[in-house]
């Protein structure tokens, strides 16, 4: 893409195809993570990555997006993961998991999709329907554990940032969103959707110390695309304000923090105010690994998502071992990790089978 946006709830598609003699090759198992806002998909082979904007709360376009895939893709097996039952327009979890479930299943049919629960397990029926909720994270725990080994993997994506220690192959973490919140192993920030006046109460000036507005003016993709942290095709989510994803945008937005516009406020303030934004974020996740490892016994860093770059500081501050999924998998899998790990569980089950 170059800058166009298929529609309001399709920011970002990205296919990676592997062709042999002119016929595409597909992998025959794919992995899917619902989350509230972005569905992502990866084979287990790596050769598909997908990245779709569906917000589930605003007449999502969710139940034909995925029955699209199934025509295109194919799939003999399709292992699911989901984030989404907690958004909004859902009475409770359960309400959520069951409008996934049935929304996946009507797409490629029930007997062709497994999945996978909060423990990094493939869900059976006799388990309980709440143990799918937010268990993206298990399925790229229980990857991370057997190729990487003993460590903190932390994921950081568009929304929220998982710090998961993993011991023994298995993760040693909490077992619901409320849990991980408890024990510092969920930190609800990301790379592109959250509200700049969620992390910085104040900012510095040249005028000196100012307040910043609790409107949802800005947020954390308008701040790293300033600070050339990412660019227009990776803000993949809608804009605070409706307007466009160019830099000047951006600034105008992040003026607005302040109750200003770029006739108050200079370029390098706003400059300023986008790398506040990023050492709050580097901070407060540095202090939620640290507590993580320490309770854990753990010293080496495992780092996924669109905000590895946020993960590396963090590990360079606390002095831990780095391990990048992007070197190790490539920074397209990087960013649908969840997705990529629950298609390579199920092809391990498959093969094991």
């Amino acid at each position: 893409m170059t800058g166009e946006y298929m529609d309001n709830y399709m920011c970002d598609i990205r296919n990676l195809e592997k062709t042999r003699k002119g016929i595409k090759m597909y992998s025959k198992i794919i992995g899917i993570d619902i989350g509230g806002a972005n569905t992502k998909l990866a084979s287990s082979d790596g050769t598909v990555v997908e990245l779709h904007y569906l917000p589930l709360w605003k007449n999502t376009r969710l139940p034909e997006v995925l029955k699209e895939i199934s025509q295109r893709l194919k799939p003999e097996k399709v292992a699911v993961v989901m984030t989404g039952e907690l958004a909004d327009c859902f009475e409770d979890k359960e309400q959520g998991i069951l409008f996934i479930k049935e929304t996946v299943d009507s797409a490629f049919g029930p007997e062709r999709v497994s999945y996978i629960n909060s423990q990094g397990r493939f869900q059976s029926e006799t388990d309980s329907l709440r143990e799918l909720a937010a268990a993206n994270w298990a399925a790229s725990a229980r990857l991370i554990g057997k190729e990487i080994g003993d460590c903190v993997f932390v994921d950081v994506g568009s929304t929220t940032s998982d710090i998961i220690p993993i011991i023994s192959g298995e993760h040693r973490a909490g077992l619901t969103d409320f849990e991980r919140l408890l024990r510092s192993e969920l930190v609800y920030a990301g790379t592109l959707r959250t509200n700049l006046a969620a992390l910085l109460e104040k900012v510095k000036l040249e005028k000196g110390i100012c307040r910043t507005s609790s409107e949802l003016f800005a947020t954390t993709a308008d701040a790293y695309l300033i600070l050339g942290k990412i660019n227009e095709d990776t803000y993949t989510c809608e804009t605070a304000d409706g307007a466009g994803r160019s830099r000047i945008d951006s600034m105008r937005r992040i003026a607005r923090l302040v109750c200003a516009d770029l006739s108050e406020v200079r370029e390098q303030e706003i400059y300023e105010i986008a790398e506040q934004v990023n050492e709050k974020q580097v901070s407060t996740l540095a202090e939620s690994i640290s507590e993580v490892a320490k309770r854990n016994g753990l010293n080496k860093i495992a780092a996924a998502g669109l905000g590895e770059f946020l993960i590396a500081e963090a590990a360079e501050r606390l002095g831990y071992e780095y391990v990048s999924v992007a070197g190790h998998w490539g920074e397209d899998i990087s960013k649908v990790f969840p997705a990529y790990a629950a298609a390579r569980l199920l092809e391990a089950e498959t093969l094991r089978n």
